[in-house]
């Protein structure tokens, strides 16, 4: 039986179901579902409280076992994504079951083609890691950028709410949740490189004062001046790149992976290839480490991708950063912590709301994996910032720390010599 919108005397000050009337634009042409924001905000809520946990709780054991939550990072997403398949072919979304089968087919042969490289890559995640845990006020910035994004998001859930509990039809809503995540994307994009800019600007000032960790060997007003900088002259180089540098640098790192390892299939290697370099083309323009010359010298963001693009290329450093997978392996921790939001809030729709536990679900899981990559930032953004001034000043990494200084300059080494040899192969066979 069809149940009757809510609907009482406005002296209580209850709540209508379509207090805006909004049904007279949709009958005749959408089916009909009645609903109120308020049913699903509280499922938004638990979303952005889950997603602020898990960003600290990651965070904090970061810190404290850096080896061990990498690996987790590496392998548990593999099992989670297939864990997450079986369940939705059990519960016949067989759509949904065959996506999350594929992502997690493609997450293994990712980590075995870059299996050889996970050893440096944890090395310089460690190094990384000590950097920014020798400066706490940099965590404590990136905190209050979480709970910045955390405010944020609840006024965008009570348009995602709105949105679920419309009387739209399926395709309509699911159209204005595109919109509404492709917004809470750039949000968090931009916010995720506000404090990137903010932490590569301490990084630098710590590897250039005499490679001293402790914030206190720092100008007192190093952050302060950091701080402003990337919210007021670099703001809107920060918005245009966050626009691009995230798709392009993931679509990066999958064709990296598989060109890897073609070796055989000429007509599928010559695919690859083009894919390989029309992606190394955009990478010119829109790369991450653009928002290091950003905080440090001040230039646009297209200026700062091509000089920071054409130091390593002239240096060779580029052979090392296409060798380091660290932005890889925190992004599958930003995946993880986003899954894991998702399917709590997914259980909690299924019981009450079956028929949108889609569409609740996979918005929570995005409002998860936005919060925890704010926190995995920082980290990256030290790493960044250790790729630069070691194209830039190796002196710098070697004043810091000798034995991570030499161990660089050794695989340096042997990927230049890597990339010689496979040069003289394709002249010789051609």
């Amino acid at each position: 039986m069809e149940t009757e919108p809510l609907c009482v005397s406005p002296a209580i000050g209850m709540m209508y179901s379509d207090r805006l009337n909004i049904d007279r634009y949709t009958q005749g042409f959408l089916e009909n579902h009645k609903g109120l924001t308020e049913d699903y905000w509280p499922l938004y809520a638990v979303a952005g409280g889950i997603g602020v946990f898990i960003s600290w709780v990651w965070s904090l054991l970061l810190g404290s076992y850096a080896n061990e939550m990498m690996k987790v990072s590496v392998h548990i997403l593999t099992t989670y994504l297939a864990v997450v398949s079986v369940l939705c072919f059990w519960c016949r979304l067989f759509f949904w079951g065959g996506a999350f089968a594929v992502g997690s087919l493609l997450q293994f042969l990712y980590v075995i083609s870059v299996i050889d490289r996970l050893p440096f890559t944890m090395l310089v995640l460690r190094k990384a890691l000590k950097l920014v845990w020798g400066l706490p006020k940099v965590i404590m910035v990136a905190h209050a950028f979480t709970v910045v994004m955390l405010l944020w998001m609840s006024l965008w859930s009570f348009g995602a709410a709105g949105v679920v509990a419309s009387s739209m039809g399926d395709e309509g809503r699911w159209w204005l949740l595109v919109v509404l995540s492709v917004s809470l994307f750039w949000t968090g994009a931009v916010l995720c490189n506000t404090v990137h800019v903010i932490v590569s600007g301490m990084v630098f000032h710590v590897l250039f004062h005499c490679g001293q960790e402790e914030s206190s060997s720092l100008p007192p007003s190093s952050l302060v001046d950091s701080l402003r900088y990337a919210v007021t002259t670099s703001f809107g180089s920060i918005c245009y790149g966050s626009l691009f540098t995230a798709a392009i640098r993931t679509l990066r790192w999958e064709i990296r992976g598989f060109r890897s390892k073609i070796c055989g299939n000429e007509c599928l290697l010559c695919c690859v290839d083009f894919l390989f370099h029309l992606v190394e083309t955009l990478v010119r323009f829109f790369n991450k480490y653009a928002y290091v010359q950003i905080a440090v010298y001040g230039k646009g963001f297209n200026k700062s991708a091509r000089d920071a693009w054409e130091l390593f290329q002239s240096t060779g450093v580029e052979a090392l950063v296409a060798y380091d997978c660290s932005g890889a392996v925190l992004l599958m921790g930003t995946i993880f912590g986003g899954l894991i939001t998702g399917s709590c809030i997914g259980i909690w729709a299924w019981i009450k709301y079956s028929d949108r536990v889609i569409m609740v679900a996979s918005t929570a899981m995005l409002m998860g994996m936005v919060l925890v990559g704010l926190g995995m930032v920082v980290v990256e953004s030290a790493v960044t910032s250790i790729y630069i001034c070691f194209a830039e000043d190796p002196l710098l990494i070697q004043r810091w720390d000798a034995d991570f200084y030499t161990e660089m300059s050794e695989v340096l080494h042997r990927r230049l010599q890597h990339r010689s040899s496979r040069a003289r192969e394709v002249l010789t066979t051609a």
